[in-house]
């Protein structure tokens, strides 16, 4: 276990903050830990009636790419992350669910950042109209399973909570099995 002595937040952010804490291990070593506080999120795996998988796909700049990922987002104040994932499904896709279920819940960078996600499975879906953010640039593409599967296998899937949303779908909601 390591407890903290001291936390010092260098920079507060609209969606992170950084800090940098020291700690002190059970031998009274010490060390320094950086640590991005970050919202709890959704991600979200919006099935249609059949079976196929409704993405996003959005040119983020950090990496400098267009990536094809699970609609997501993170937690308003005072949002719970169910009402974050129905919010989030309709704003970036513009699909209402009549049926939205929690599956999982896992960190997306535990070594340095705090951000819980909660996976959810999105059913019963209904077309309605998109409601992007104003800074967002979204396109909607439906996948199926299998072609989902490969790109995930060929590296051409590549945002970390989409794997893991598509991989825990496949695994476990589905008929579809890997072989």
């Amino acid at each position: 276990m390591e407890k903290a002595l001291n936390k010092k937040i260098l920079y507060k952010g609209k969606i992170l903050n950084l800090r940098v804490d020291e700690v002190i291990f059970d031998d009274d070593r010490t060390a320094t830990r950086e640590i991005i506080e970050h919202n709890e999120a959704i991600v979200v795996v919006p099935v249609l009636d059949d079976k196929k998988i409704v993405m996003v796909k959005q040119y983020r700049y950090a990496v400098g790419e267009e990536l094809l990922e699970l609609p997501a987002g993170t937690l308003e104040k005072g949002e719970t992350p169910i009402e974050c994932a129905k919010r989030e499904l309709l704003e970036e896709t513009g699909y209402r669910a009549q049926k939205v279920e929690e599956l999982t819940s896992f960190y997306s960078s535990p070594g340095f950042c705090t951000e819980k996600i909660y996976l959810f499975l999105a059913t019963g879906l209904e077309k309605k109209e998109q409601k992007l953010d104003s800074d967002e640039r979204i396109k909607v593409e439906i996948h199926s399973v299998e072609d989902l599967k490969e790109k995930i296998k060929t590296g051409n899937l590549r945002d970390a909570k989409s794997v893991a949303g598509i991989l825990y779908y496949i695994l476990f909601c589905s008929n579809e099995r890997t072989s």
